[in-house]
């Protein structure tokens, strides 16, 4: 939609007629004079004869280019769809698990069996991008517990760092505790009214400092919120010696604990055993941690006053080329 910003401007475009109509005309210079050897010139030129019609055109050039440098002063703008602005949802730690247990194949996309990391990066990734106003960060754990990125609203970002994680680069166990404190050290910090952590493991706590009930008791203080996730199919063929025979990948995963870690902060804990059950557990988290909406608007602007103004321009420079040559043809 087209706008102007300063449209009271407007009120200047008839100062050119008025000037015309109410101010005396220039007194022509007087004490010079021009030898010239013979008048029939300046009787054409009085006479008006054809050049009439080209002045008229130069006239309504001029007041055209004012019309233009008038507008161009009201400064039009285009005003953009209305959008809206992204506000400061929560602040969202996801805690993914990289130790060697991750490498069990006992989930399933596009019908090719995978690793449990695999689909957890498969699945975590549409979720981080539904995430619009949140501030986002990841921590690897596996023996070892570490930020890889720190809270952002950068989604991009944290989507290629979770794809480039790889099993072990944080060693072979399992240190649930110190990946529960390091993200309520990192976001106890923060001022953001709602802060949840998704921590995501096949296992048990066999590595690290810190006790992962301790660190949930320091989460509830800190009033983080905490989901827990555990991973990994309840059966699953394994060949052996003796034939095929069904086993229990996830004899590993303390469920308890991740239970109990899920309601001492107020959060929730989920079993994924599959791939869906794994899409439907983020969308569950959705509707418990909604992004929020319903924030500031703004319209974009695109000024255009140069197009008005660069159009005057133009006019006045081709009348000041074209003036004095149509004298010199009236005259020769």
């Amino acid at each position: 939609m087209l706008q102007f910003e300063w449209p009271w401007l407007f009120v200047l475009l008839p100062l050119p007629w008025l000037l015309r109509r109410y101010l005396p005309p220039a007194t022509p210079a007087q004490g010079a004079a021009l030898r010239v050897p013979t008048l029939h010139d300046f009787e054409v030129l009085m006479a008006g004869g054809g050049s009439a019609q080209a002045r008229r055109a130069n006239v309504l050039l001029a007041a055209l280019a004012w019309a233009l440098l008038v507008t161009g002063a009201a400064r039009p703008v285009w005003l953009g769809d209305a959008v809206e602005l992204p506000i400061n949802g929560r602040d969202l730690m996801l805690a993914v698990d990289l130790s060697e247990s991750m490498h069990e194949s006992d989930f399933v996309l596009n019908n090719q069996p995978v690793d449990r990391l695999t689909a957890c990066k498969a699945v975590a990734r549409e979720f981080i991008t539904r995430r619009v106003g949140d501030r986002l960060g990841l921590i690897l754990f596996g023996q070892q517990a570490y930020l890889q990125v720190p809270l952002t609203f950068d989604r991009q970002t944290v989507q290629q760092l979770l794809d480039e994680a790889v099993i072990g680069i944080a060693g072979r166990q399992t240190a649930i505790g110190d990946a529960l404190g390091l993200g309520v050290k990192r976001l106890r910090e923060q001022n953001t009214p709602h802060k949840v952590m998704i921590l995501m493991t096949d296992g048990r706590n066999t590595a690290g400092d810190v006790d992962p009930l301790r660190a949930a008791e320091l989460a509830a203080e800190a009033g983080l919120t905490v989901h827990t996730i555990g991973i990994g199919a309840d059966e699953a063929l394994q060949r052996g010696f003796f034939g095929t025979i069904r086993v229990n990948p996830s004899n590993d995963l303390d469920e308890d604990s991740l239970r109990a870690i899920a309601k001492k902060t107020g959060g929730r804990y989920f079993r994924a055993r599959d791939a869906q059950a794994f899409e439907k557990i983020y969308a569950e988290i959705d509707k418990l941690e909604p992004v929020e909406h319903g924030g500031s608007h703004f319209r974009p602007t695109s000024a255009l006053f140069y197009w008005p103004l660069g159009a005057a321009l133009a006019i006045y420079l081709g009348l000041l080329a074209w003036v004095p040559r149509q004298s010199a043809a009236e005259l020769a």
